[in-house]
């Protein structure tokens, strides 16, 4: 049993708010899920020249500065790191795959949790309301954000193991359910090419997705292959670089419910998430039917 969350703001003039709005999301959602929680927020787009990474170490006094002189050195670069809690945002001109490589021989014990040019992801394990503030979330500016509290049933209660997961360039997924045939599938994207940090259910989802999506799939043709090849009881919610899209398996036995109005779309486990919401009174206020994708923003 796990909680899912998510914020899409329709009027722009709400950004500023974002953190604040959607805190009461998450924590709503803490007795679903204690052991850990994340959210991903896009904000503070980079330049096309640019990629933006989210990483994580689990030593908060961790030598971040060593990362951005090291990538300038070795790759005659422009780096810049950002220390938040135990996570850093990197944003650097070097290329994408050198940099995942560089890391791993010269900082093996920093995990690279997310990139792309506005994604920001954070996660730790702790109660939801504590890992927020952690992150000093409360005051973000962005255009959405989706989250996730983690009750742990397939693996261990660790940071790597908590939602959200990367699933490509500013693409992530959170997950409520299990997947029966994780291990089989797993194995399987081995053979792919695809490496795993942990023995989650999740990370093997999106793993999938990043397989479908790097060899040419739409978002929404891998989440329709993934209905077929995915085995199980789960709700996904997907965030991207303008939106996130929803998607339950056909029997949609996981609690979902969705709320629009013309300021705001919000994605919750259980209404009480949405209901502090300004404006949640009068939303158009619906379950998901199964097996249907539902998408904001031009991503699929």
């Amino acid at each position: 049993m796990c909680g899912i969350v998510g914020l899409y703001l329709k009027n722009p003039k709400l950004q500023p708010q974002l953190g604040a709005m959607f805190k009461p999301m998450i924590v709503e959602m803490t007795n679903r899920g204690p052991d850990s929680a994340g959210v991903a927020i896009y904000r503070n787009p980079v330049k096309k020249s640019e990629t933006k990474f989210s990483l994580a170490h689990d030593d908060a006094s961790y030598d971040w500065k060593a990362v951005d002189t090291g990538l300038e050195k070795a790759f005659k670069c422009d780096a810049k790191v950002s220390q938040i809690g135990n996570h850093c945002i990197l944003v650097t001109t070097a290329k994408e795959d050198d940099v995942v490589k560089w890391l791993k021989k010269n900082h093996p014990a920093v995990r690279v949790v997310g990139s792309g040019h506005t994604i920001e992801i954070f996660k730790e394990t702790g109660l939801p309301e504590n890992v927020y503030s952690k992150f000093d979330l409360s005051k973000a500016h962005g255009t959405h954000i989706i989250g996730h509290t983690r009750m742990a049933t397939e693996s261990a209660v660790t940071t790597a193991g908590s939602h959200p997961f990367a699933t490509g360039a500013d693409l992530c997924l959170v997950h409520n359910g299990s997947l029966s045939n994780h291990n089989r599938l797993r194995e399987n994207l081995k053979r792919e090419g695809m490496e795993f940090q942990t023995e989650n259910d999740t990370e093997v989802a999106a793993a999938y997705m990043t397989w479908k999506l790097r060899g040419g799939a739409t978002l929404k043709e891998a989440l329709q292959d993934g209905l077929k090849d995915l085995d199980g009881f789960y709700t996904f919610l997907v965030g991207t670089a303008d939106g996130f899209a929803v998607v339950r398996d056909p029997i949609a036995c996981k609690h979902a419910v969705m709320a629009e109005t013309d300021e705001w779309v919000a994605m919750a486990t259980e209404y009480r998430a949405i209901a502090h919401l300004p404006g949640a009174d009068d939303a158009k206020i619906w379950e998901p039917e199964p097996t249907t994708i539902y998408t904001w923003g031009g991503h699929a």
